[in-house]
């Protein structure tokens, strides 16, 4: 019985010092706001040069990793969360709004009056912006306020 306790205790107290999560934090200088952003979770950088890179990111050897591409902290000059179940319903919702619109304009078009077929224009934006997958969140700019370093939680 005191083999299976101490057995038990140690795999957890090896859980909890290998637990610890590496995580970007985002700090406004002047209200000294802070925003954690965890490791694997979905962002959109935009570097200096630049580049627009999206996807989960993992962090190693103080550098952000997504998409197999190293970005260092110093490069990034804008950063923004990217929910996927926020990309999945507002692209999806306009390009379906989009389709629905465009379909009703041609067949009121055909049946009723052929000035409906201008319906098809305001459809085609929408479904352009549902393929550009629009970010509503806020985006963190590291010229102006906000300072960007990396921290690790524990548990």
């Amino acid at each position: 019985m005191k083999k299976s306790i101490i057995l038990i205790f140690s795999l957890l107290m090896v859980n909890a010092i290998f637990a610890q999560e590496k995580a970007i934090k985002i700090t406004n200088q002047v209200s000294k706001k802070e925003i954690v952003i965890k490791e694997n979770k979905r962002i959109k950088i935009k570097t200096i040069d630049g580049r627009k890179i999206s996807g989960r990111f993992s962090i190693e050897n103080n550098s952000i990793f997504i998409n197999e591409e190293q970005i260092q902290l110093s490069e990034i000059e804008e950063i923004k969360r990217n929910p996927l179940l926020t990309s999945i319903l507002t692209s999806g919702l306009l390009i379906y709004g989009g389709g629905v619109l465009a379909g009703m304009g041609v067949l009121i078009g055909v049946f009723a009056d052929s000035a409906a077929f201008l319906l098809t224009i305001p459809a085609a934006v929408m479904i352009y912006t549902g393929i550009k997958s629009p970010n509503f969140n806020k985006k963190y700019k590291t010229g102006g306020d906000w300072g960007l370093e990396f921290v690790t939680l524990s548990d």
